[in-house]
């Protein structure tokens, strides 16, 4: 450069200042300005990013209870019913006397009835009561007697097993249409007979049901006392009172060579009171009832020969008003049952009057009402007796 540039130059910088601080600005580097802590502070908190001050967890849910709006949680309905409980002052629902009273029920402690209250059966036992017997008179055709009552007592199968002896042998005594019977000994010391229900044999529910009624409505000395009977499971047992000679029959047929027959007074006398029984039956009970099944194996010999009438479950009601006869199916023993009646179905107390004959000609003659070992013409004994 020459000196007239140089000294342009120069004069170029004196007379222009401005240009001087913008070439000295681009030119010389940044530096910082003299600190003001003030200054600083204030242009710190505008320019920098907000920064979350160390925790105050305190502190923190007072703020987020202040500055959020109120969000409503996921339902939990038992932690809602606590915290109800726990914050909501305590408000009387509105009575309800029902609720009040179940709840008081459930609450309050168990009140032991008097002895005398608890005894008393329920309504609801005395008409289950009403129904049960009501049915069993209908079925029977006693249902306008509402004062029939079953007094028989009423045994347990294990009691019958105990009182004889488990029904072993030694005990067995007889055995009939309606099954077994077996001497017993019940725990008062009464000895008894105890028939045992054939489930395969000639009689069912529906004769042990018609036994133990007809033995509730019928008492004379000429009839079997029937002292209970058991209805446990499949069981089904009659107890009677214990007759030691046996039947009319075990005294007519087949005697071993050791046994003497019975006198003809002996006779007569059983052949009275059987008729006594039967009279009874037909005249003296009301409705009148049809034996259906007088034979000498069901006439039962008490001490001195004294006769009672037994088996019941064939027997029916007979008719009344101006019916003059039942229609029912036939049911009997051959040699026993009426002509008229095995023909028709149609019954009456004459029925009955026919069977007793039978066993009179049994009485008279020794001879049984029906014997298959005699020759043809004999077998039967009123066909015999009538020749």
């Amino acid at each position: 450069m020459g000196w007239f540039s140089w000294f342009y130059y120069k004069e170029d910088e004196k007379l222009n200042p401005q240009k001087d601080r913008d070439d000295s600005h681009r030119k010389q580097p940044h530096l910082t300005a003299p600190s003001n802590p003030q200054k600083d502070r204030d242009d710190s908190h505008r320019k920098q990013p907000h920064l979350t001050a160390p925790s105050n967890p305190q502190k923190d849910r007072d703020d987020s209870h202040r500055k959020q709006p109120h969000l409503t949680s996921p339902s939990n309905p038992q932690k809602d019913r606590d915290d109800s409980h726990r914050k909501q002052p305590h408000l009387t629902a509105p009575s309800n006397p029902q609720k009040d009273r179940d709840d008081s029920h459930r609450k309050q402690p168990h009140l032991t009835a008097p002895s005398n209250i608890s005894r008393l059966s329920s309504g609801a036992d005395r008409v289950k009561t009403r129904s049960t017997n009501s049915s069993k008179r209908e079925f029977l055709g006693i249902k306008d007697k509402p004062d029939v009552q079953i007094a028989a007592h009423t045994f347990t199968f294990r009691e019958l097993a105990a009182a004889t002896n488990n029904f072993r042998p030694e005990s067995f005594i007889g055995e009939g249409e309606f099954g077994r019977v077996y001497k017993g000994q019940l725990p008062s010391g009464q000895v008894v007979a105890v028939k045992q229900l054939d489930r395969n044999g000639l009689q069912g529910n529906r004769e042990f049901l018609a036994e133990v009624l007809m033995h509730s409505l019928l008492h004379h000395p000429n009839l079997v006392n029937l002292i209970g009977y058991c209805v446990d499971g499949d069981q089904r047992l009659l107890v009677y009172e214990f007759m030691p000679l046996g039947s009319l029959e075990d005294h007519l047929h087949d005697l071993p060579p050791d046994k003497e027959p019975l006198d003809w007074n002996t006779r007569m006398t059983i052949a009275s009171g059987a008729a006594k029984g039967l009279e009874h039956l037909h005249d003296k009970a009301n409705p009148p009832v049809i034996y259906r099944n007088f034979k000498s194996s069901n006439i039962l010999l008490k001490e001195n020969f004294f006769p009672k009438l037994s088996d019941f479950g064939l027997a029916k009601l007979g008719p009344t008003g101006d019916k003059s006869h039942v229609s029912t199916r036939v049911m009997g023993t051959y040699g026993y049952c009426a002509p008229e009646y095995a023909m028709t179905g149609q019954l009456t107390v004459k029925s009955d009057v026919y069977s007793f004959g039978v066993v009179f000609l049994e009485l008279i003659t020794g001879r049984k009402a029906f014997d298959s070992t005699k020759p043809q013409g004999e077998q039967n004994l009123v066909a015999w007796a009538t020749v």
